[in-house]
Parts: C-alpha cells; structure tokens; sequence
C-alpha cells in the first residue's frame, strides 16, 4: 500500500463541532444539495488534492531537471571559454615571439661583427619599434607637454624661468601606451616656478 493510500485511509473526515467552528456547515449543506456524506465529499475532495498535489511534483520535477540540465549547459560552456581563451592568448604569444626572432638574430649578428656595431644596433631598434607599433604599442610624449599624472611619473622637480609650472621639461624613462592605455609612465623631470 503506497503513503498516498495510507494517508486516505488514515484521514477521518471533520466531525460537525469542527466544521461549526470554521464556519462551515457541511450537513446543511449536503442536504439541500443532496451531494451524500460528509466522508464522500471528504474523499473527492482528496482525491481532488491528490491529483493536484502529483500535477504540482510532476511541474516541479520538470522544472528542477530543466536547471540543472541548464546549470551543467552553463558551466560546460564556461569550462569551453576558458580553454578558448587560454589558447587564444597563446596563438598571440607565439605570433610575437616569431616577430621578435628576425631582431633577435640581428642583434647576434651585430655582436658577431668586428666593425662598429651602433648602425646594426640602431637598424635592430627600428625593427623592434616596428614590431611593437604593428602590436598596439606608442611612445609617450612628453618634453614641452604638461605634466599629466596618468601618463607621467615625476621623479624631481628643477625650478624654471623658462617653463610654466607644471611642464615636463626633460624625461628619464620613455612611457609607453598600448592600444590607448598606459602600461609604463614616462619618467620625467617637472618645472617648478622660482
């Protein structure tokens, strides 16, 4: 015997004090209408709920396989933007890693040589800055500009009769910017009025 039919078996339907104090007066009620005994309204009234009661888990067990099914959909779709991701970042690492390779030689083959080496050396930046530009990558300028905090670092001031307050007027460490963002400040020397 199922817990379903137990509880039906067990239920007892509402003695006339309990249906009075609720209000309700289920005899009456029977008897104009001629709908049978109070344990007859009792039982279609719990089959009624029975039926209502499985409709209801049947819904709710539907639901709950749907958000998990959506849950795992979710977390395997994170799992595969990682992986993408992290294999995205590594085809850009070895596409600059094979830019830079043709300076790297140049650079061995200017120590290699037994004449001045400054041309090589000057031909091998140029490559460099080039390989770095094609990448997103901008000096900072800086000399003669107002001094900007977000691009700039002031390592000392020098007073000036020369400049106005708060000119850059020579700098240390070139800044740089990649793709419109600062990723190192220009390390720079600011005038300061007498």
């Amino acid at each position: 015997m199922s817990s379903e039919e137990q509880h039906r078996q067990e239920e007892k339907p509402l003695t006339k004090e309990e249906l009075s104090r609720e209000g309700l007066s289920a005899r009456q009620e029977q008897e104009e209408n001629g709908t049978g005994s109070v344990e007859e309204v009792t039982q279609e009234e719990t089959s009624t709920l029975s039926n209502e009661l499985e409709a209801v888990r049947r819904e709710r067990d539907e639901y709950l396989e749907n958000m998990r099914r959506m849950k795992a959909e979710l977390e395997n779709s994170r799992a595969r933007l990682e992986k993408e991701h992290a294999r995205l970042a590594q085809l850009a690492s070895e596409r600059l890693v094979k830019e830079l390779l043709p300076i790297l030689d140049n650079l061995e083959r200017a120590l290699e040589a037994e004449a001045d080496i400054k041309d090589g050396v000057e031909a091998t930046r140029e490559q460099l800055v080039a390989v770095l530009a094609q990448e997103g990558l901008s000096p900072i300028s800086s000399e003669g500009q107002s001094f900007d905090p977000t691009v700039h670092e002031a390592l000392m001031t020098k007073p000036s009769d020369e400049h106005e307050e708060d000119t850059v007027i020579q700098t240390l460490e070139r800044g740089y910017m990649l793709n419109g963002k600062a990723i190192r400040p220009a390390k720079v020397v600011v005038s300061r009025q007498v």
